[in-house]
């Protein structure tokens, strides 16, 4: 899983490269609002030019469920591009994708010439990962490049179906970068190991909590899956957000650490209000209580001051930290002082620091502490499935070195 093909792997001059890029950015009337996701594909794609290949870049945008919808189509992301890349970013629009535009155009192609396809997920096949879709694709190349983490997760034809009918598949830039800071901190990591979890549910970490209770050597859990770990426990968690069928679960976890020999820190104290921010980010009176001291009318929101500090305290002296959700409601300033404490404790140390996508991603990067993390996954569910220690279908799929 850990050991595939590279860009750096492959010759490509004078072939047809298909490139599987995650080009799904928000718009609005027709404008990128946010192109991280464009300037991360660069390097990839500049590679490849200046290795003279012929550069087919595809990408899903949106949910267009299987029909061509104008208001997700990928012209503004040629358009942009072109500009990012400082030369013309053809863009083929066929509404099914493979159609007589991209055929036209990969065939008049020169070496270090871009085009860009349409919508991989205007058909309905590319999420059925079906077997003529596939090979459309398939035919306007000789080499595939996977740089789209974001659906390594899912098997679908642009990276999954395409790579059985080319001789190469490798992984780009991206792509490699996931693999080796996500991949080697959960199969071999410099230790000590710290996990931090955080985020809203028990049940969309299940596999996470049980996987990194093996690997780590401290696994800290936050935000609002930790009221049900504190119920766990016995203790009183008022209004707080409970999963009332994971608690025997929650037991397991903690009776599995210490038989494992390892520490599972939860929160010591905790901030609670009479109820949920509405809006979220509305003016709110909070108070600070211990962890077994949670009135049974008050709402759990935030780690409280002294669990920020044990949680900061438990960084210093890792290695290597992944951090996956949360600590409260970081949406509202008030409740986002957990959170900005672990980011610090995280920026400041010298350890190997992996956040994995999602909200934690957007956290650390809101709250300014993005510059400071060794990597940020650019997945939400394809780094909690790398975490759990799952084999990813869209990594699997490229060729062993």
């Amino acid at each position: 899983m850990l050991n595939k093909k590279s860009v750096d792997d492959i010759n490509v001059k004078g072939k047809k490269v298909l490139v599987r890029c995650d080009f799904n950015v928000p718009l609005k009337d027709g404008k990128i609002t946010d192109e991280n996701r464009l300037v991360a594909a660069l390097p990839t794609i500049k590679k490849l030019i200046a290795d003279g290949g012929k550069v087919i870049l595809c990408s899903h945008l949106g949910k267009p469920k299987g029909e061509p919808k104008p208001e997700l189509s990928l012209a503004p992301v040629a358009a942009r591009l072109s500009e990012l890349l400082g030369q013309e970013v053809k863009f083929a629009a066929d509404p099914e994708v493979v159609g007589p535009n991209a055929k036209a155009a990969a065939e008049a192609m020169k070496d270090g010439e871009v085009i860009l396809l349409e919508n991989t997920r205007y058909r309905a096949e590319e999420t059925k990962n079906g077997e003529a879709f596939s090979k459309e694709l398939a035919s306007l190349c000789e080499v595939f490049v996977n740089d789209a983490f974001g659906t390594a997760h899912r098997a679908h034809c642009s990276n999954v179906g395409v790579t059985q009918y080319v001789d190469t598949a490798a992984v780009g830039y991206l792509m490699q970068k996931e693999i080796d800071f996500l991949g080697n901190a959960v199969n071999n990591p410099t230790r000590p190991f710290v996990a931090i979890l955080g985020g809203a549910k028990v049940a969309d970490k299940l596999n996470v909590i049980a996987n990194l209770l093996e690997k780590c050597d401290t696994l800290i859990i936050g935000g609002g899956m930790a009221y049900t770990f504190l119920k766990a426990k016995g203790y009183e968690v008022g209004t707080s957000l409970v999963d009332d069928e994971k608690v025997g679960y929650c037991k397991e976890m903690m009776e599995k650490a210490e038989k494992l020999g390892k520490k599972l820190l939860l929160p010591v104290d905790t901030t609670i209000a009479d109820s949920f921010p509405n809006p979220i980010d509305a003016e709110i009176e909070v108070s600070v209580v211990a962890a077994d001291a949670i009135p049974a009318d008050k709402m759990g929101l935030d780690i409280g001051t002294k669990t920020a500090e044990l949680y900061a305290e438990a960084v210093k002296s890792a290695k290597t930290v992944v951090w996956n959700g949360p600590m409260g409601v970081f949406e509202n300033p008030i409740l986002a002082k957990g959170t900005i404490a672990v980011a610090k404790s995280l920026a400041e140390t010298d350890a190997t620091t992996i956040i994995g996508g999602g909200d934690s991603a957007a956290a650390v990067n809101q709250l300014g502490f993005g510059d400071k993390m060794s990597h940020i996954s650019t997945g939400g569910g394809a780094s909690l499935e790398f975490l759990e220690g799952k084999d990813l279908p869209g990594v699997a799929a490229a060729n062993d070195k």
